[in-house]
């Protein structure tokens, strides 16, 4: 069982959690904990063996300051639909890690603006929605996308390369549900062709983000990054695999600890237990 808070820190919060679990006879194999004292703001993440759970949620809400986040034995399986556009890459890994029931999460559609990306779905037996941006107006786009999604009421929205640009009323259906992929060169290596932007100012390190979408462009709080070196022997199209290969693995990492509940959201930060 997985529980995990986030509340005002204050005195004794280890000891009072660590009391009360003991009292629904719940055995802690394991507590990652962490105090913003900027902010004075607590969180902690804990495993314990299955027990009496039920009144479990009140007991905690006792002893915790007023208005802190509990949630006890989060859904073990989370529903994810991934947003795409012909890039592969990303996409592919999804499926495949869903396929073998390694994801942590359960693929429920995926859904592009191009219809490039189908014939992969379909290969995995994963329903998709090519909705097409073009001769209709933005409103109108995202509309038909967010009513899709909603139909499987996901507890994510992932963004496998997808290449439009949310508006905040689209973010707003999904706060600090929706995650992202991007290459780290933003922003100095804006717009079309970042490899080759990169490649002609001979860069020497690429690199990936994964973050939560805001209304900031690239701006959300950031869940994982990794960078690879690369040097004067680099084609642009050699830098491209290779940004590709970091951005897949930078994503599913990030993937995998939101889905195990190890990354905690306050303001534009995140702290994460992994």
């Amino acid at each position: 069982m997985i529980i995990v808070i986030q509340c005002k820190d204050k005195v004794g919060l280890v000891a009072a959690i660590s009391a009360t679990l003991a009292k629904h006879l719940l055995n802690i194999v394991s507590m990652r904990e962490h105090v913003d004292h900027n902010e004075n703001v607590f969180f902690t993440r804990l495993e314990v063996e299955q027990g009496d759970d039920a009144s479990l949620e009140d007991s905690l809400r006792k002893i915790l300051p007023e208005g802190a986040y509990i949630s006890v034995n989060p859904e073990p399986v989370k529903k994810v639909v991934v947003l795409a556009t012909k890039e592969y890459h990303c996409l592919s890994d999804i499926l495949v890690r869903n396929h073998f029931n390694t994801l942590g999460a359960s693929v429920q559609c995926v859904i592009g603006n191009h219809a490039k990306l189908q014939n992969i779905c379909e290969r995995f037996d994963i329903p998709f929605y090519h909705i097409s941006h073009e001769q209709v107006s933005k409103a109108e786009f995202e509309q038909k996308v967010i009513g899709t999604i909603k139909r499987y009421t996901p507890d994510y929205v992932v963004l496998a390369k997808f290449m439009r640009i949310l508006s905040p009323q689209f973010v707003a259906e999904f706060p600090m549900k929706i995650i992202n992929i991007h290459h780290s060169f933003l922003p100095a290596f804006i717009g079309a062709n970042p490899y080759k932007q990169a490649f002609e100012r001979g860069v020497k390190l690429i690199g990936a983000t994964a973050h939560y979408v805001s209304n900031e462009l690239d701006e959300g709080p950031i869940i994982a990054q990794q960078i690879v070196p690369v040097n004067h022997s680099y084609s642009w199209t050699d830098m491209v695999k290779a940004g590709q290969e970091v951005e897949t693995a930078v994503l599913a990492k990030a993937l995998k600890l939101v889905f195990e509940d190890r990354v905690f959201v306050y303001k534009n930060k995140t702290v994460v237990f992994e």
